[in-house]
């Protein structure tokens, strides 16, 4: 398999490490946890907008139900709202597609040299998305929200992939779909690639939520 000089997503020059964010970068799943967000918010009385939910990417999802809770002074467990929201998403892993122009980068370096999967998002829901697109075995390791303290904009998620990879920062390449998370990038002293820069996400239509009028 080779990488053709056109290419969109192909490295501008040569690395020691390939580190690739998961959701709307591995997988086009932005739209399918929009879905889950906007169904799970609107059950807790939160209105969060389609354009503020791609503006918070990478933002853990129980940090992200804080910060609406108290922009719209609702009183809500973030924990527990959290949970809901990742089972919502899982209920509908089967829309889950792959970002087929990024996943030609990793299946072309995976033999090459060491990659890495560093996300904002939980453990059990980023493997699992490796799994349903299988590709879950490529990476050399896998950093998720629960091996960093601080998260995306910070930049310890891509720092401690490198270190588990064995690869100085500056000999990295991130592949991200957010700006928090290219400002963890750049933070990080790692070259990236915007992926928003040759794929958009798939939109996926909100169904209305039905509730039963109490009787």
């Amino acid at each position: 398999m080779k990488l053709p000089e056109h290419h969109p997503a192909k490295p501008r020059r040569d690395y020691a490490a390939i580190i690739f964010d998961c959701d709307g970068t591995l997988t086009d799943s932005m739209p399918v946890h929009y879905v889950a967000w906007h169904h799970t918010m609107t059950a807790h009385g939160i209105e969060f907008p389609e354009d503020r939910f791609y503006a918070l990417g990478g933002m853990p999802s129980d940090q992200i139900i804080r910060l609406l809770a108290e922009e719209q002074a609702v009183a809500i467990d973030a924990a527990s709202a959290a949970q809901q929201k990742e089972a919502a998403f899982l209920e509908r892993l089967h829309l889950l597609e792959p970002i087929e122009t990024v996943l030609h980068v990793a299946d072309f370096f995976r033999h090459r040299i060491p990659i890495a999967v560093a996300s904002g998002g939980g453990r059990e829901i980023v493997l699992k998305q490796l799994e349903k697109i299988g590709v879950s075995d490529w990476f050399h390791t896998i950093v998720a929200a629960e091996d960093t303290r601080r998260h995306k904009p910070h930049p310890d998620v891509f720092l401690e992939a490198a270190r588990r990879l064995g690869v100085p920062p500056a000999d990295c390449l991130v592949y991200e779909d957010a700006d928090l998370g290219l400002q963890a990038a750049r933070a990080a002293g790692m070259d990236w690639i915007d992926v928003r820069t040759f794929y958009s996400p798939k939109r996926i239509p909100i169904q209305p939520e039905h509730h039963e009028v109490p009787k």
